[in-house]
């Protein structure tokens, strides 16, 4: 019997016409399909992408093949197969295809934890499939980036470590036996990010640190970089392997500013203190919502809005707090006004910052995202701690009080200065 899926392209006239003579695998790459037989049971046939589709909607094929003695590998809680499905469909891959798995465990799909609450499409194939036309090849043993993997389909070749020595990844243009075969002679890529073949279980705890090292967000400044995020780290290594979600943790943080600023409205020294520290603690505990996201491929659309929200009522929070506690101190309406301009500035700012999110275009320039990122960092929270040890809150109200409105109208005159130029672009 043989069942044959009309192609999904815009050329409906193309018809797939197939004779159900033999049990072998093949990709139809002029027809833009895979077809896929075993004896005694139907073909079917799924679309894949040619040259000509490549070109047009920048996919190729993933051709991942089953290695049993690493796939199931795991490195910071998900498994060498599922992080090489999730980064090849980030890279623009479709269809993605595991070959080979002969002797694997019953239930491979296991191993596809992540890539199915994603709903990646992927499928299994006992064999290679015989196919035209470029494709992704890689080894399920490899631990890659998606974006050395853009890179990698964008000019083609096989990817490099940082070493320069060559990895079971590339870019094939047609069938092949093997990874070295369909590999060979290829022209080097050198991977930005963490990329290398994890053997066994000690090179997959060593390319775990490697990834954890390698971790970063868009908003890091300096105390982020150093002292943030090291410092929530291990707390960051613990909840990878749970099921704690960013979200959460992102609403935790927050939960953890305001009580900081509750704290700061009572105006003596020591609460004043205890609420700095509680304030640096959420300011840890806010970058380790982004490396749970980033490492677990969960970041998502409301989760960067839960954190940027989040960011501004702890900033609002903190303010607010610190200019009710100046003011019982003895400071008097003075702090309330400053207060009132500091959370003012950050409201604005805010809007700015939000006016800048939906207008953004891709060739806006990095002026403005720079600007944007610098929204949600919390590095002042070191000068926060720093004031409230020494007893001088009252240098940072005024600081923000005035930094606040530079920075909503420094923003807000670079997406005036940007616009005309999208115009133009689009």
């Amino acid at each position: 019997m043989l069942r044959i899926f009309p192609c999904r392209c815009k050329d409906r006239s193309r018809i797939i016409r197939a004779v159900n003579s033999s049990p072998d695998q093949r990709v139809a790459g002029s027809a833009g399909l895979f077809i896929s037989g075993q004896p005694d049971r139907p073909i079917t046939a799924e679309k894949v992408s040619s040259p000509a589709t490549a070109r047009a909607s920048d996919s190729i094929p993933a051709i991942i093949l089953w290695d049993g003695s690493t796939a199931n590998l795991k490195v910071a809680g998900l498994t060498l197969l599922d992080r090489l499905v999730v980064s090849a469909c980030r890279a623009g891959c479709h269809p993605i295809i595991v070959a080979g798995r002969a002797g694997c465990s019953s239930n491979p799909e296991a191993l596809l934890e992540r890539a199915k609450a994603l709903k990646i499409p992927f499928r299994f194939a006992s064999e290679i499939p015989w196919f035209e036309g470029p494709a992704l090849v890689a080894s399920s043993g490899v631990l890659v980036a998606t974006d050395d993997l853009r890179e990698l389909i964008r000019s083609g070749g096989r990817l490099l470590d940082a070493d320069g020595k060559a990895l079971p990844v590339g870019v094939t243009r047609g069938h092949f036996e093997s990874v070295d075969s369909a590999l060979a002679g290829l022209s080097g890529v050198r991977a930005r990010r963490v990329a290398r073949y994890v053997p066994d279980a000690a090179a997959a705890r060593e390319a775990a640190r490697a990834l954890w090292s390698d971790l970063k967000g868009s908003s890091d400044g300096l105390v982020d970089r150093f002292f943030n995020r090291p410092c929530g780290r291990p707390l960051s290594r613990l909840l990878a392997y749970t099921s704690v979600s960013p979200n959460t943790i992102s609403l935790a943080s927050t939960a953890i500013g305001v009580i900081a600023a509750g704290l700061f409205t009572a105006g003596d020294y020591m609460p004043s203190l205890l609420a700095a520290v509680l304030f640096q603690l959420s300011a840890i505990v806010d970058c380790v919502d982004g490396d749970i996201a980033r490492i677990g491929f969960k970041e998502s659309v409301l989760g960067k809005w839960i954190d940027l929200v989040g960011d501004q009522v702890v900033h609002v929070s903190v303010f607010g707090g610190i200019a009710v506690g100046l003011a019982k101190a003895g400071s008097g309406q003075l702090a309330l006004w400053l207060g009132l301009s500091a959370i003012a500035g950050a409201v604005l700012s805010f809007a700015v910052v939000v006016r800048g999110l939906r207008r953004a275009r891709p060739n806006s320039g990095g002026r403005l995202q720079r600007l944007i990122d610098s929204a949600t960092n919390r590095d002042f929270s070191v000068l926060v701690l720093a004031l409230a040890a020494v007893g001088r809150l009252d240098w940072f109200l005024w600081l923000t009080a005035v930094g606040s409105h530079l920075f909503w109208i420094t923003a807000l005159a670079v997406q005036t200065a940007l616009r005309p130029v999208a115009t133009r672009a689009g």
